[in-house]
């Protein structure tokens, strides 16, 4: 896979990321399983704190400074589509899907806390990712109800039957079967691509954005969900458990359909850079003064190695 950004941009994507990172890590931990009872906390706590590239929070973040968003909405959504991810992670880890014990480098957290208590830990983290955006009553925000609405609205959409949940069920109803080139893009834009595109829609909407660069962010976003599938399954070909922080080559043994299996490796290669070239063009078309941040963290997608 080709790199798009030149040294001196990785640079800056770095520098720009250190704030972003700082925030999020530290609403998560204010925020996350605080007076949860009977060792929930402590589960969700785990699933969700010291691990993961937080890329979809990032990309709310980026999205939202491209567009002049709200930061407290923006901030507050960017760790709920987190929660969603940890969620969808602990429930994907578990013995009735994928059944994986190895997660972000450390056990998974039903091997840690169990089965009964990793199910209800996802559940927890998926209310409290709804319960951040919309905050009760007497919790003060500055966030207007009507973003608040259409944040609740944009991440049940990416996170459920026609998002993340519908591709995982396409997911499991394909092991073993042949799929096409369009039925693979199809489960990977909704399984992977719905969230990640669902976190720029996000950003944009902390802010009056115009159908036009509404339209170009939606199209980076679905480029840039699919690049990161694919790279996914590279990575789970040519990385080890050890360098991705998971089981390494779980697609091949559980005979998941993936586009190493379906275009070769080269192929996949090349389907990303294209891909990722689809995302710059969509920000290049959105009128937006500043997608720096959005173009790097494309790039990013495409060069890591994890």
């Amino acid at each position: 896979m080709s790199a798009v950004v030149t040294p001196d941009s990785a640079l800056e994507l770095s520098h720009w990321m250190q704030q972003p990172l700082a925030d999020v890590e530290q609403a998560l931990s204010r925020w996350v399983g605080v007076g949860a009872p009977a060792q929930l906390g402590e589960a969700m706590r785990y699933a969700v704190l010291d691990g993961g590239k937080r890329l979809r929070p990032l990309l709310v973040l980026a999205a939202s400074e491209a567009v002049g968003g709200l930061r407290e909405a923006a901030l507050r959504a960017a760790c709920a589509v987190e929660l969603i991810h940890a969620y969808s992670l602990v429930h994907d880890d578990m013995p009735c899907m994928d059944n994986d014990v190895l997660r972000r480098g450390k056990p998974t957290v039903h091997v840690q806390f169990g089965e009964a208590q990793a199910l209800l830990a996802g559940d927890a983290l998926q209310a409290l990712a709804f319960e951040l955006i919309a905050p009760a009553a007497d919790e003060p925000t500055q966030v207007p109800v009507a973003t608040q609405a259409r944040l609740c609205s944009l991440l049940a959409r990416a996170a459920g039957a026609r998002g993340m949940a519908g591709g995982q069920a396409i997911d499991l109803a394909s092991v073993g079967l042949q799929l096409t080139e369009d039925q693979l893009r199809q489960m990977h834009r909704l399984k992977t691509g719905a969230l990640l595109e669902g976190s720029v829609l996000m950003g944009a909407a902390c802010a009056w954005v115009s159908d036009t660069a509404r339209a170009a962010l939606a199209a980076y976003g679905a480029a840039l969900g699919l690049a990161f599938q694919v790279v996914d399954d590279i990575l789970d070909v040519v990385a080890d458990s050890a360098t991705l922080g998971k089981t390494a080559g779980k697609d091949a043994a559980n005979d998941k359909p993936t586009y190493v299996a379906l275009l070769g490796l080269d192929g996949a290669r090349a389907y990303a850079d294209r891909l990722a070239a689809e995302a710059h063009a969509a920000l290049a078309r959105s009128g937006l003064a500043d997608t720096r941040a959005l173009a790097a963290l494309a790039d990013q997608v495409i060069r890591r190695s994890h």
